[in-house]
């Protein structure tokens, strides 16, 4: 059974980050491609090969990438509220994903679960995307930071657990949800803002082990 849809394959393309004074690129922005993009796990964060999309680069290697941040996916059914409640167009890639989807809620999405992306790529939901500042300079709104964090349509960031293509129309099936876990954006929201709840994260095994950590130290200081 299909649950949804690749919409939109998006690759970026480095360029001067205006976000960072001392200058450095960054491959927030992406556009769409018509051919078909290998995805394979990237390896760790600062010295692997960063993005888990052949050809697509990474500017800032300590905060992005690596194999628990190797593909990100937006849906399109999000990009339309954010249209409507900004009053603008945005067009697949916009926020900076690889991979755009439609018919496939990826607020309700799963950490843990698997997805099958047409015959052979199978990808992991890990976390919502936390926004930084080149994504605040990208948009050019007002408190875009504060506005994207509270209405908790993140997205999701993926790994790669069986590498393979991807392409435009590719098919998303999910073949496995792990009996016990936290939606993304919901996991998000509690993250950012309501720590009394924190503990909750926990039961997500699929939850990257660095931030499994953070979280684990910030419930040690109470």
């Amino acid at each position: 059974m299909t649950d949804g849809k690749v919409l939109s394959v998006n690759v970026g393309v480095a360029r001067p980050n205006p976000a960072k004074r001392s200058g450095g690129l960054t491959g927030i922005d992406k556009l769409p491609v018509d051919h078909p993009v290998d995805v394979r796990a990237p390896g760790p964060k600062t010295t692997g090969r960063h993005s888990g999309v052949v050809g697509d680069p990474i500017g800032d290697v300590k905060h992005h990438g690596g194999d628990d941040q190797a593909v990100y996916a937006y849906s399109r059914e999000d990009y339309d509220w954010w249209e409507a409640s900004l009053g603008r167009s945005l067009p697949n890639g916009w926020f900076g994903e690889n991979l755009t989807t439609v018919g496939l809620d990826l607020n309700a999405t799963q950490i843990g679960e698997i997805w099958r992306v047409g015959d052979v790529l199978e990808l992991q939901p890990t976390f919502g995307r936390i926004p930084c500042a080149t994504f605040q300079a990208k948009m050019g709104e007002k408190k875009w930071l504060k506005r994207f964090s509270e209405a908790a349509r993140t997205g999701t960031y993926l790994r790669v657990i069986t590498p393979g293509p991807l392409l435009v129309g590719d098919p998303i099936e999910i073949v496995h949800r792990p009996a016990r876990s936290i939606g993304v954006s919901e996991a998000f929201d509690i993250y950012m803002h309501r720590s009394e709840e924190l503990s909750r994260l926990l039961d997500a095994s699929a939850l990257p082990e660095d931030l499994r950590e953070e979280i684990e130290k910030r419930l040690a200081r109470g």
